[in-house]
């Protein structure tokens, strides 16, 4: 029998993990019907702030969202009324909207399984710079606080709510509705949140400050909010496509460090620590994309991910069929990191002589060892590349140099044992 301690703490979690999963459609209802996306933030905090005190884990509602709106309703009223000093329309507003707020309904009439895309949608309003866009994604929808965000991204917590801020006056400027009107391009607007999804399920696989190689909050919180995409677009190939990198990519996040928390490439992780049930789904995914005939970035990516998850060891990884599909991805997506993974690719495929000519010709052409999304890793791979060649102290200058630019702390540890240097 469980200590009731014990059974305090899993019902608080269970009750953070509902509360947590409500949050984004709770405050997606309050945008879309008020239009007031920080009031309906201050609400959506008090509704949860009222959950917390009340429930416990016998008596969370059999429909918590239902709940959380029609408090969120009421707060929001309360904020509205507020303001009614100085702004006579939204007083008006607000009695219109408490009609149809009745204490005894179980919620009001809305089309709530859709509020949370919406409301990703509307993080990702084209107004917004890449960055706000993310930073709100992960505020809003994903529901994690300032804080965290800044910590992720490697920088102060005044100065992402600074950022945050000025995202949310950006949309009130640009007048930015919540549904996405019928003259709408939906498929730039999906592009658009499929970009802020990915870059969030990077910077979580790999953190670009900090000690921690990896942000498992962030890659989970990606991964759920892809599905979720899914579920809105399930006929499209490029959101399958790129939950199936998700699932493929992250199966491997374990086996990424050692005992010792130190980074272990690709080809010296024990496979057996890979999660199975991610790269089994990872696989049927991508083979259900392709079946649509349309084949796009974030599709190719997931072949090249499940290509490698599919090989028993890494030296049956089938590297030709990968660098094929690097070429292919290159003329859909001609960037510095598709680029370096084709050198990578070739290298492993026809030798480190091929790698090494195809890394030069790139360079020489496109300038990728000072393009800053890439050139740390650039100079790592021709690292490795010189290392298999045999030219130990050009190897271990572009380690020590590649080890120079990078924030991340188990990547330097890393790129310096390499070099020799620790």
């Amino acid at each position: 029998m469980d200590h009731p301690a014990a059974e305090v703490r899993t019902g608080n979690r269970r009750i953070e993990d509902v509360l947590r999963a409500e949050t984004p459609h709770v405050l997606g209802a309050l945008v879309r019907r008020f239009g007031r996306f920080a009031l309906a933030e201050d609400a959506t905090q008090e509704a949860l702030l009222a959950a917390s005190r009340t429930w416990t884990a016998a008596t969370v509602p059999e429909e918590p969202r239902s709940w959380l709106i029609r408090v969120g309703y009421r707060k929001m009223i309360d904020l509205i009324r507020s303001e009614q000093a100085s702004r006579r329309r939204e007083e008006e507003f607000a009695y219109s909207a408490a009609v149809h707020v009745d204490a005894d309904q179980t919620g009001p009439v809305l089309d709530e399984c859709d509020d949370s895309l919406h409301l990703l949608f509307l993080c990702c309003h084209p107004a917004l710079g890449e960055t706000s866009q993310v930073a709100l994604t992960l505020r809003a929808v994903g529901g994690l606080t300032t804080a965290e965000i800044a910590h992720a991204y490697g920088t102060t917590e005044a100065t992402m709510g600074t950022r945050i801020s000025r995202a949310k006056q950006t949309l009130k400027r640009a007048r930015a509705r919540f549904e996405i009107r019928a003259d709408e391009d939906l498929a730039a607007r999906t592009a658009t949140v499929m970009r802020v999804l990915y870059l969030v399920f990077n910077e979580g696989y790999t953190a670009s400050a900090g000690d921690e190689l990896s942000r498992a909050d962030l890659t989970a919180e990606a991964i759920r909010l892809t599905r979720m995409l899914c579920t809105q677009v399930p006929d499209d190939p490029e959101a399958i496509g790129l939950l199936s990198l998700m699932l493929s990519t992250e199966a491997r996040r374990t086996a990424r460090t050692d005992t010792d928390d130190e980074l272990v490439p690709l080809a010296e992780q024990d496979r057996f620590r890979w999660d199975t049930r991610l790269t089994v789904e990872g696989t049927r995914l991508i083979e259900q994309a392709w079946a649509h005939n349309h084949v796009g970035p974030y599709q190719l990516q997931a072949a090249i991910a499940s290509t490698h998850t599919q090989a028993k060891t890494a030296a049956e990884t089938d590297w030709p069929q990968i660098a094929a599909l690097y070429l292919w991805l290159e003329r859909l997506q001609p960037t510095a990191p598709v680029r370096l993974g084709r050198v990578v690719a070739v290298a492993h495929a026809f030798g480190p002589r091929r790698g090494i000519a195809l890394l030069d010709e790139i360079d020489r052409t496109h300038h990728i060892t000072d393009d800053p999304l890439v050139a740390q890793r650039a100079r790592a791979v021709r690292a490795h590349l010189l290392d298999q060649l045999g030219d130990g102290a050009g190897a271990r200058k572009q380690f020590r140099a590649a080890a120079e630019l990078t924030a991340n702390d188990r990547e330097r540890r890393y790129l310096l044992r390499r070099a020799g240097d620790r």
